[in-house]
């Protein structure tokens, strides 16, 4: 192109070729916010396409602006979630300290976490991407997310229908730990509450974790069915110590099912730990007041949260590189509910 085809490059003639608006060509090449980030991209590489001779250098493709999605179950805000609640506030003190502008959104699940509700933010155009805290992309929802050129990263949520990076507990190892640290204090008929063939995907991992360190032990399963909540696991094992009265320690599948399952022995008059001993998942607030404090398998929700952003911050930089799974160990945090067996 001639230096003279050059000056009469106008902004008409880059919107026309990046199929956009003129002023969104101007918010490109002045660099203002407003823009996802794949069009702002596409309109810089239009206009040093066709010569523009007062383009700026290509910038860095950035992460300003995070649409949080985040998951509310029946009856509980996320914020009073005791597990989503940190993963929010890792989000938020990331978001800030690299001023990231964050656009909220909840979405109701029923008690699989299949949405019930789709949030128009998952399609806002004002976001460069976003992050999907604690839903399952069901069918439904992955149809809605494919129609839309957002980047998106899963945090402690799963998905059957394309790859996402993602963040989550690798709950696998880390149940498997927690069992073992009962086997390695002599506990042999060991029980697992919360293990529901139909659970969501992070419970079956839990699940498998319990049955892999069993299995390895060459140890008898006790399963303890129940659903999600509190008192269906008091009540599934005020059943199961009922019917084996040989168990001497159950792990949890989540701290909240593991409060409920100390609260079935205390009611059958076991002590513990001196008759029956506990083992948790999570390490949510409620763990460490417990009576006995709860020994328990701590997740890093913050710091799902921290690394959350960071991956979406990379997707936006390399939209072209292999999706990745942050998988995160969880750490046993010894209180006073498992006892030492001699045998």
């Amino acid at each position: 192109m001639t230096s003279n085809s050059l000056s009469k490059v106008k902004l008409v003639d880059i919107a026309r070729v990046a199929g956009v608006s003129v002023s969104a060509v101007s918010m490109a090449l002045h660099q203002k916010p407003g823009l996802q980030a794949g069009t702002r991209q596409r309109i810089l590489e239009s206009a040093e396409e066709l010569g523009y001779r007062h383009k700026v250098e290509l910038p860095a493709v950035k992460l300003r602006t995070v649409g949080l999605v985040i998951k509310s179950d029946p009856g509980l805000s996320p914020q009073a979630n005791p597990f989503y609640s940190y993963i929010l506030e890792g989000i938020e003190e990331t978001c800030r300290r690299k001023r990231i502008n964050l656009l909220y959104a909840s979405m109701p699940v029923n008690e699989h976490n299949i949405p019930l509700e789709t949030p128009s933010l998952l399609t806002d155009p004002t976001a460069d991407g976003i992050l999907l805290v604690g839903a399952f992309v069901n069918r439904t929802l992955s149809e809605i997310l494919r129609k839309t050129t957002l980047p998106l990263v899963l945090v402690d949520a799963y998905s059957e229908f394309g790859d996402y990076d993602s963040v989550v507990s690798d709950n696998l190892f880390s149940a498997r730990q927690a069992v073992l640290h009962l086997i390695e204090r002599g506990h042999r008929h060991i029980g697992i509450v919360g293990s529901a063939p139909d659970a969501y995907p992070s419970i079956i991992e839990r699940l498998r974790g319990y049955e892999q360190a069993i299995r390895d032990h060459r140890l008898t399963f006790y399963y303890i069915d129940s659903d999600f909540d509190r008192l269906s696991a008091y009540q599934a094992t005020t059943a199961a110590l009922k019917k084996f009265p040989q168990l001497t320690a159950i792990f949890g599948c989540n701290d909240d099912l593991t409060l409920g399952a100390m609260s079935a022995a205390r009611d059958l008059g076991k002590r513990i730990p001196e008759d029956i001993s506990f083992v948790g998942f999570d390490d949510i607030e409620l763990a460490a007041h417990a009576t006995p404090p709860l020994t328990t398998m701590r997740v890093d929700k913050r710091g799902m949260g921290r690394i959350a952003v960071q991956l979406l911050s990379d997707r936006i930089e390399y939209p072209e590189s292999t999706p990745i799974i942050a998988a995160l160990h969880a750490r046993l945090v010894e209180r006073d509910s498992v006892a030492q067996l001699f045998s």
